[in-house]
């Protein structure tokens, strides 16, 4: 099994995660997104978006897109679980889960930073303030969706680990790399701080992979 992915992509640390949480390995050769490796016509064989992460089952059809890759772990590998038994709670994982992986990340890679420089002129000041602007948005959000009486518990859903602490990892790490001010935001947090004592998340941490910077950038 073979993870594309690149230090800094949080979508593979989504995946990443989730492959230590179900204990399965997986080589993980590198795309270097700030090189613009992703383009290259041997990777969009790979994925023809030019994205990461894929994912590299050894049959010729690679998964692509961290949730659907996330879906389809959970499926083929249940045990331990990352949703929840029933049907409502499944359903508000699945809304934490795309707050940070669909409303907020996508705005802020690598190919819509270039476009905002490229085509828009914005300059980094500009970008930064676009950047922060929509991970504060999706942090107030979970912020507010997490409080308590709404079925958080040590984690977003309840006392274990779910998908939607998989991807609110991932955000609260990207809002670090991108020195957003978390401060209003406690109980998020609280929560990403939790799951990276876990060893599957600590592991998982873009700035403990192949090619990290000792500090970011």
């Amino acid at each position: 099994m073979k993870l594309y992915g690149f230090w800094r992509s949080l979508a593979t640390f989504r995946v990443r995660i989730a492959l230590n949480l179900k204990g399965i390995a997986a080589e993980e050769p590198s795309i270097d997104l700030l090189k613009g490796e992703q383009y290259r016509p041997d990777y969009r064989q790979v994925n023809p978006q030019a994205m990461l992460p894929a994912l590299d089952l050894g049959d010729g059809r690679p998964l692509f897109q961290s949730l659907a890759i996330l879906e389809y772990l959970e499926e083929a590998h249940p045990r331990p679980p990352l949703l929840p038994a029933g049907a409502r709670e499944r359903a508000r994982v699945r809304g934490l889960a795309l707050i940070c992986a669909c409303d907020a990340h996508p705005l802020v890679v690598p190919r819509v930073r270039t476009y905002l420089a490229d085509e828009l002129h914005l300059d980094e000041p500009a970008r930064m303030k676009w950047i922060r602007h929509w991970l504060d948005e999706a942090s107030a959000a979970l912020e507010t969706h997490l409080s308590p009486g709404a079925g958080t518990g040590r984690y977003c859903q309840g006392d274990a680990v779910s998908l939607a602490d998989v991807c609110l990892v991932s955000h609260v790490v990207g809002s670090r790399l991108f020195e957003c001010d978390l401060t209003p935001y406690p109980t998020v947090v609280r929560i990403a701080d939790e799951c990276l004592r876990l060893d599957a998340f600590a592991r998982a941490h873009p700035l403990r992979q192949p090619g990290a910077p000792a500090r970011p950038h």
